[in-house]
């Protein structure tokens, strides 16, 4: 990963770009949609509910948080994408999952570069890998040795997601065999998980970590490239044999491509001021998020990067979805 995540945390958009003057002077003018392409509970959708009113209070107008779940998040985002570009409907999307899109749908109704731009990052949470308690593996060692010797079902919040790219990214550099089962969302994906149907999961820690917490999941192992201070003791996968292994959920808010810069600029200070506060920062670092922010430009120039990075794993493991 090319960017530095130090250099991340700290970029916004530069308070002298004259913000002030340039505001559309009629907006926001009626209340504003936060769009969730992915059922209520999974990363997204927790992260949208902890700022959908403090932004309403910044903007002084209702924001209301609408899940338009199915098509791995491509439905409600092509819904943003083909919205009027008026700063009224906005995208909150695990943006890594959005650049994957194009690579493994071959009719994608829309495309992400094309139709959307970045107002900022919000939020990174790395992937957990996790197990059913029964399963007898303590680490990923354990986990490859085991899935040479019976079938296990791989929980994945929906074909071509992130989850599941990091998935096949784990099998194939560890030589684990696993048999994916596709869900329409991390909630479900978890659920089953928990009640045995399938036995490996991997998702963002922000929606898994209370599972794990709570004893209903056994984690084996995190996907960053350092130690997470919330679960120190717990390896990553780097430490356990994949090398420079990372991935998780970056969640992002984006717009209708379009949409007037005053407004994203706009948009972007606010959300920053928002998802800094200190109490949703806590809140969110207690459940294993960083949070992230990005001027608009750093944000689709990430996109780029993810896109890039995780085509060449599409195209090595053949995957083609429609």
């Amino acid at each position: 990963m090319t960017l530095n995540r130090r250099d991340l945390l700290g970029a916004s958009l530069a308070l002298g770009m004259g913000a002030a003057s340039a505001q559309s002077p009629n907006w926001p003018a009626k209340p504003i949609r936060i769009v969730v392409p992915y059922p209520p509970g999974g990363s997204s959708d927790i992260i949208a509910r902890s700022i959908a009113q403090p932004l309403s209070e910044a903007l002084k107008q209702p924001v209301i948080v609408e899940n338009k779940a199915g098509a791995n998040g491509n439905l409600g985002a092509d819904y943003v994408a083909k919205s009027a570009p008026d700063g009224y409907t906005l995208l909150l999307c695990d943006t890594g999952a959005l650049a994957i899109s194009p690579s493994v749908y071959t009719r994608l109704a829309f495309d992400p570069s094309r139709d959307l731009r970045g107002v900022t990052m919000l939020a990174y949470s790395p992937h957990l890998l996790v197990v059913h308690p029964s399963v007898p593996a303590n680490n990923l060692k354990e986990l490859v040795a085991l899935s040479k010797q019976k079938e296990l079902n791989f929980a994945v919040t929906a074909m071509g997601s992130a989850p599941h790219l990091a998935g096949v990214a784990v099998e194939r550099a560890s030589g684990a065999k696993w048999q994916y089962i596709p869900y329409k969302g991390g909630s479900q994906a978890i659920t089953d998980t928990i009640a045995g149907q399938t036995q490996i999961l991997m998702n963002g820690m922000l929606a898994t970590l209370p599972f794990v917490q709570s004893g209903k999941l056994k984690i084996l192992g995190v996907s960053k490239g350092s130690r997470m201070p919330l679960i120190g003791d717990v390896p990553t996968l780097a430490e356990q044999g994949l090398a420079s292994f990372e991935s998780g959920t970056w969640q992002g808010m984006l717009v209708t491509n379009g949409t007037p810069a005053a407004i994203v600029s706009r948009l972007n200070a606010e959300l920053i001021k928002v998802i800094r506060h200190p109490d949703i920062r806590a809140k969110l670092a207690g459940q294993g998020a960083e949070v992230v922010t990005m001027a608009p430009t750093q944000q689709d120039a990430f996109f780029m990067q993810e896109k890039s990075r995780w085509a060449k794993v599409v195209a090595e493991a053949g995957i083609k979805l429609d």
